[in-house]
């Protein structure tokens, strides 16, 4: 399912781009764009798709998505069914991020959290419930204000827990790799596996790529990518797995071949260990999750100046406010 480019639009006068979104449902809008987005959703549960990512979430879920990374939420039920489903949302450049950490060194934070948001970030509880006590200043009508609450959230949430969600392999193919910042020699080690991932691959191979030895090479993924070499490829496999799933029709089979997989046991396992749902219900769940992209009775219960989608998609050139 190819996702739809969304323009957010920031405005001459605004850093940051804050948007609160008040709607009885959340529909599947699978959309990508070139900025970090951190959503805070509450009243709401459902499915969330980062990635190749698909998870349930339920109340005061956070989540730090990186640039051009498809995303989306879908809900039909809220929590409290009197009130409506809420979306918190700060939109910000990853450059300017980073000028703000050369610039200013009390907000060195910024560069953690986006190496920790490579692939995606879920936080745990505490810290949507800590942000929710934010929103006040957060959505406030001055602008400083709400530029000020946004870079303490940022710098705050840099050390707090979270799960990576969506593996390297679900960028667009014109990333460099998870976060683009990467040593030369990690790069080369990358690019051979993005290549060569559907084969057996030896670590000796990929350390002749890079002029390293294993423990260098083992202690530079660690510290670059934030796990072991053998876990990347396997998330590699795997997210190369969940797009052949999600958009074609091949027997699990063949997806599991053309994955790196030596044979379809071998592969349900390690799929389920790591989405949590055999490669069969994966593909019924996310195809099947798509009816609502097309159903315009949800409307937004506050229209936010802040976003304007473009739809790329044919047949459709009207521009509509989305998440």
């Amino acid at each position: 399912m190819k996702p739809a480019y969304e323009h957010v639009e920031f405005g001459e006068d605004c850093s940051v781009r804050v948007y609160h979104r008040q709607l009885p449902r959340i529909p599947f809008e699978w959309h990508h764009h070139p900025e970090y987005e951190l959503t805070l959703t509450m009243n709401s549960h459902g499915k969330r798709y980062i990635g190749d990512s698909v998870n349930d979430y339920e109340a005061e879920d956070l989540v730090l998505v990186p640039p051009d990374l498809p995303h989306t939420w879908a809900s039909n039920r809220s929590i409290e069914p009197s009130s409506p489903q809420v979306a918190i949302v700060i939109w910000f450049d990853g450059d300017w991020a980073r000028r703000m950490a050369d610039c200013c060194r009390e907000y060195e934070p910024l560069r953690k959290l986006l190496r920790r948001a490579a692939c995606g970030l879920a936080f745990e509880l505490p810290a949507g419930e800590w942000m929710r006590s934010r929103l006040d200043s957060l959505l406030s009508n001055v602008a400083r204000e709400r530029l000020s609450t946004a870079l303490d959230i940022l710098c705050t949430l840099a050390d707090a827990p979270g799960q990576p969600l969506a593996s390297p392999s679900a960028f667009n193919q014109t990333n460099t790799g998870p976060s683009g910042h990467e040593p030369e020699r990690i790069n080369r080690v990358l690019s051979l596996i993005d290549a060569r991932f559907a084969e057996p691959l030896r670590l000796s191979e990929l350390c002749a790529a890079a002029s390293l030895s294993e423990r260098t090479l083992t202690r530079y993924f660690v510290q670059h990518i934030g796990e072991s070499v053998g876990r990347y490829i396997a998330r590699v496999r795997i997210g190369h797995a969940c797009r052949m799933l999600a958009d074609t029709s091949l027997p699990v089979a063949v997806i599991a071949a053309r994955s790196g997989f030596a044979n379809v046991a071998n592969f349900n396992r390690q799929f389920k260990a790591a989405r949590q749902t055999t490669p069969a219900e994966y593909r019924r769940q996310f195809m099947g999750a798509g009816s609502p992209a097309h159903d315009e009775t949800a409307r937004l219960t506050e229209r936010s100046p802040s976003l304007q989608r473009e739809r790329k998609s044919s047949g459709e050139g009207k521009r509509r406010s989305e998440r």
